[in-house]
């Protein structure tokens, strides 16, 4: 018969889980004002690919084209954008105020190494269209296999 090893549970690790989930709550945005939404909007996107390219569709109705900025930082694709509130607009007695203002950030990983010299974005109705060709070696191949 061997000897186990037998490791008792540490009675307070579940009260450290807990402190530190609440100290991460009470650290993000999500709490804070003015901007309640400023972390949680973020655009919905299609992200799809064919043998050569990687396509993303994001909706971002409302902005300007100069105000949504696109960065590749390795494998991932940084779609953000920022609208503020006009300032003559500010003087008004409003009665509602729901159309968006402050800004997004959206991380989308990618499936592969893309070209970053070749990117084509374009921006129409509200939707951006992005299309990122596949470098060589991430494009899917088929492997053949000899038969002996």
């Amino acid at each position: 018969m061997a000897l186990m090893r037998y490791k008792r549970d540490d009675p307070w690790k579940a009260l450290d889980t807990l402190q530190e989930e609440i100290s991460r709550l009470f650290n993000t945005r999500f709490l804070k004002t003015p901007s309640v939404y400023e972390e949680i909007l973020a655009p919905s996107v299609d992200v799809w690919e064919d043998k050569d390219n990687v396509y993303v569709d994001a909706d971002i109705p409302g902005f300007d084209q100069k105000d949504i900025h696109l960065d590749l930082k390795g494998d991932s694709l940084v779609i953000s954008a920022k609208k503020e509130e006009a300032k003559e607009e500010k003087k008004k007695n409003y009665y509602y105020s729901e159309r968006y203002q402050g800004s997004f950030y959206r991380d989308i990983t990618l499936p592969g190494s893309v070209d970053q010299s070749n990117v084509k974005a374009v921006y129409k109705n509200g939707v951006l269209k992005v299309k990122l060709p596949k470098k060589e070696e991430s494009k899917n191949r088929e492997i053949k296999i000899d038969v002996e």
